[in-house]
């Protein structure tokens, strides 16, 4: 364990490190994901509102990175893709990190309450906690479902700018859930396949280092078998239509069959090669969630069913 004493704050510490604190990559998904829920609703919002909306659900999202951040700062330091970040590299303090967590958190969720509703509000302060807790402090380094439960907390930004559309929640929302829910544990699990040796450095129970390289391969295909149903049923309610049909029809194919491909892998070839299928896999699952939204976005402008 790292000594948390060994994190001083110093002189080189710049507005980017703080920004950096948020998670901006994960924050973009936030916010992509959050807008599409609110355009996608069924009730027209003032750009304005929409606007507010999305920036106050971003910033909660970053509220929940700067925390956990602030709480992972001890294996960020061991694992090799987390040892620059601003914590464990010597550029910020813990202690702000922390600060700027907690007040983010108080500032996203008490806008968005009074920017859209107050249902709003509680979701999202709901997801920081999530986030913030009950994944990165309990699940994270106590279970290999980590990555299952856990994505929970990705999974409802759609939702949440759903209900600051509508104030409240539908079936339409809760599938732009399963969709985001599903699909992070053969996310996840794919990178876990190259990046193993990481968390085991760690500690961290992902399911790599806990039942194998094998038993993950598994996990991926099945992963990816549940989570096309939801996406093409998405595609048969009030925000679905032929365009987004004709998209999560091609996306899910190429997924299933990228983790057919990676469960027929024997561990000795995909060493020898580089782990090539699995990194192909992890690329297009980004994609595979883009794509999703992108299509549900471009459907409600042109119209659906």
């Amino acid at each position: 364990m790292t000594d948390i004493n060994a994190y001083e704050a110093t002189p080189e510490a710049e507005f980017g490190d703080f920004v950096a604190l948020l998670k901006p990559r994960v924050m973009s998904l936030v916010v992509f994901t959050a807008f599409v829920g609110l355009f996608v609703a069924p009730v027209d919002v003032h750009p304005f509102i929409a606007f507010c909306s999305v920036l106050f659900i971003a910033l909660g999202g970053g509220a929940s990175g700067a925390l956990n951040m602030w709480y992972d700062r001890d294996i960020d330091a061991i694992m090799n893709r987390t040892q620059t970040r601003p914590i464990p590299s010597g550029r910020v303090d813990g202690g702000a990190a922390l600060g700027l967590g907690l007040v983010l958190s108080v500032i996203s969720v008490m806008m968005l309450g009074l920017v859209a509703n107050w249902f709003a509000a509680a979701f999202l302060a709901f997801t920081i906690f999530f986030y913030a807790v009950v994944y990165t402090v309990w699940l994270k380094r106590w279970t290999p479902q980590n990555i299952v439960i856990g994505g929970a907390a990705g999974a409802f930004p759609p939702m949440i700018g759903w209900a600051c559309a509508t104030g409240g929640i539908s079936i339409e929302s809760v599938l732009m859930f399963a969709l985001v829910f599903f699909w992070t544990p053969p996310h996840f699990w794919a990178l876990a396949l190259f990046m193993k040796e990481d968390y085991h450095k760690a500690g961290v129970p992902m399911l790599t280092v806990t039942h194998g390289r094998q038993v993950a391969r598994r996990h991926i295909f099945a992963y990816t078998l549940v989570l096309a149903p939801f996406a093409l049923w998405l595609g048969l309610t009030s925000v679905g239509g032929p365009l987004y049909m004709a998209v999560a029809v091609v996306l899910n194919a190429a997924f299933i069959r990228g983790g057919w491909q990676i469960l027929r892998r024997a561990e000795e070839t995909a060493i020898a090669d580089g782990y090539a299928v699995e990194k192909r896999v992890f690329k297009l699952s980004l994609y595979y969630l883009f794509l999703h939204f992108l299509a549900l976005l471009v459907q409600s402008w042109i119209g659906g069913w």
